[in-house]
């Protein structure tokens, strides 16, 4: 945690003062990971991004996990940060049990990237919620499996798509896609039409939430920041310490979501309704 202070603000503090800094991150830490969910979470946000910690003596790869939710208030809230030893089903279901047992209920939707361990740990936990496919994660897949000459062409095409006022009509700019660049980029169309149905969740739900339900940007921009502001340290010496500060970083970020408003939930269906017109 020294090396940590130095690193962030440019000076070595005292012993006394590590432990102190430590002691009050600890207890953020406990405090998140044991604090009562009330009320309904109808759109649950899960990512994750990776830190480099030191573990068994040597400097890994480890994951973030993070977990957001927007209440019937709609207004954000932070629910979970772990640190896990890499993107797995078995961490993501550690994170899904402390929800559940949190009181997480009253999800409809699960916004997140297309990882199979997580999606195996949605299932397990939350086994009658619909799974969105962040949309902006897809578009990048398809985009990589396109030549660099195209992929900016590609890249209109893919947000029209997915920004079509139905999902009737999504499905007709994807047929008018595979029809026009079918054959140059069969790979990325491939990947596009696989991950279709899962990216198109969103339109079960209010127009006026579609561009927010649909990708994981808010996570995104959250991690952008806990990157830039652990950058200057570099390899965390463990993985509590990653936590302590990861956590911090994400509390300070997100104190501004209890005073704005980020939907209009008024316009939500109850949930069987939803899932009447998903099916």
């Amino acid at each position: 945690m020294g090396g940590i202070t130095e690193a962030l603000v440019g000076e070595r503090v005292s012993r006394s003062t590590v432990s102190r800094v430590t002691a009050s991150l600890d207890e953020k830490v406990e405090q998140l990971r044991k604090a009562p969910i009330t009320g309904p979470i109808p759109y649950l946000f899960l990512d994750a991004t990776f830190l480099e910690a030191r573990w068994a003596r040597k400097v890994e790869n480890v994951s973030a996990l993070v977990a957001y939710g927007i209440g019937l208030d709609g207004k954000r809230q932070l629910l979970a940060v772990t640190i896990g030893a890499e993107e797995s089903g078995e961490s993501w279901s550690e994170l899904l049990a402390q929800l559940v047992e949190r009181g997480l209920d009253g999800v409809q939707l699960v916004i997140a990237d297309a990882h199979l361990g997580m999606s195996a740990a949605v299932r397990k936990y939350l086994p009658e919620v619909a799974q969105q496919r962040c949309t902006v994660h897809l578009q990048r897949n398809v985009l990589a499996k396109a030549p660099q000459r195209l992929r900016s062409r590609l890249g209109r095409a893919v947000t029209q798509v997915f920004e079509a006022p139905s999902k009737a009509e999504a499905r007709k700019r994807l047929e008018a896609l595979t029809a026009s660049l079918g054959r140059q980029v069969p790979e990325a169309i491939e990947c596009l039409r696989a991950g279709f149905e899962a990216a198109t969740q969103f339109y079960a739900f209010p127009r006026e939430h579609w561009h927010r339900i649909r990708s994981t940007n808010g996570l995104e921009r959250l991690h952008g920041e806990i990157k830039r502001r652990t950058r200057a340290v570099g390899a965390f010496p463990d993985r509590a310490s990653a936590l302590r500060l990861v956590t911090a970083v994400a509390l300070q970020v997100t104190a501004i979501w209890t005073d704005r408003r980020y939907l209009d939930m008024k316009l939500l269906k109850p949930k069987e309704v939803v899932e009447a017109k998903a099916a």
